[in-house]
């Protein structure tokens, strides 16, 4: 989930990379190790059979699905292939079984024809692993929510609990305006918030940098990570802007609540699909400052740039004196 507040060109250091891309890459853990194991039906070639398998593995673990190529231990969850022929194809099966063997799902990959089959080597297990992985993904995505709604304790069935550290890295007053603002804004997602890290079923840690900028501006990354009860990161929400260099180094202001706002929707969705729900959160009511209208033509569509910080107020000028009658 990423919400590039205003994203504009190449990013320089230490904006390098492509946090986007990297937010996007929400984890949905399955089971904590899927043991592939290796193909041994006869209606897939030798070649594809020998190859299968160690492929397969590699395009889940590319989607964040911890997956290996190996004979299943009896502690693990396993994914057996299987194929059958229809209509002059090779039609791929995939069946998902827990430690205990029992089938908990399955799904079929794209028919290959017969002719294919018969000409191709060792590739044609690319090709199948390619179009599998994120079927498998999904599917086993669904039978964790579905034994997440079967277990009354689970975070499906009942509110995530949720701490948010103190940010870090922000100048002036923003590491304790931005953690106060989110603060607030996540309590309106749902969410039971604490004031300790200890029993919370999810973290999240904001990190922010700037950087100098030609003509007197600065780039400001806000980076919030989520993680779960165990340490490991779930997802990121990224936010980027440009803005007049030294503006933000004594009070946030109206930045703060802004910020705040965008970045409690992303991080509740996060954490909405981590706990199995596949609904967006319901929208917060509160009210939040109309942004600034937006700089640069640069700007991605349909974000919110930072407002300006608050400046402030001018001082009057002195008032002309009377003067008294007869004077």
């Amino acid at each position: 989930m990423c919400l590039g507040l205003a994203a504009c060109g190449d990013l320089p250091t230490p904006f390098k990379g492509n946090p986007g891309a990297t937010a996007m890459r929400l984890a949905q853990p399955p089971p904590p190790l899927l043991a592939v194991v290796p193909a041994v039906d006869p209606a897939l070639p030798a070649p594809v059979r020998a190859a299968l398998g160690g492929l397969l593995a590699a395009e889940l673990q590319k989607i964040d699905v911890p997956a290996q190529a190996k004979v299943a231990q009896k502690t693990e969850w396993h994914l057996v292939t299987r194929a059958e022929h229809r209509d002059g194809a090779v039609v791929p099966i995939f069946i998902v079984r827990d430690p205990a063997g029992a089938d908990q799902g399955m799904i079929e990959g794209t028919p290959v024809p017969d002719a294919v089959v018969a000409t191709s080597g060792a590739d044609l297990g690319g090709t199948i692993a390619l179009d599998a992985a994120p079927k498998v993904s999904a599917l086993l995505t669904n039978i964790r929510i579905g034994r997440d709604k079967a277990d009354p304790t689970s975070l499906y069935n009942r509110p995530a609990k949720a701490f948010v550290a103190e940010v870090t890295g922000a100048p002036g007053d923003g590491n304790q305006a931005l953690t106060r603002q989110l603060r607030a804004r996540l309590d309106g997602y749902g969410l039971v918030l604490q004031p300790a890290s200890a029993g919370a079923d999810f973290e999240v840690r904001g990190d922010v940098s700037l950087a100098p900028e030609p003509k007197g501006r600065q780039r400001i990354e806000i980076v919030w990570t989520v993680l779960n009860g165990k340490g490991d990161e779930r997802g990121k929400v990224v936010q980027l802007n440009e803005i007049p260099a030294g503006s933000l180094d004594h009070y946030w202001g109206d930045v703060a609540v802004v910020v705040g706002a965008e970045a409690a929707g992303g991080i509740a969705d996060v954490i909405a699909k981590q706990s199995g729900r596949t609904n967006a959160p319901v929208q917060a009511a509160a009210e939040t400052p109309a942004a600034a209208p937006a700089e640069s033509p640069a700007e991605v569509a349909g974000t919110e740039p930072l407002p300006e910080p608050p400046r402030p107020p001018a001082t009057p000028p002195p008032r002309p004196k009377k003067k008294r009658a007869g004077g």
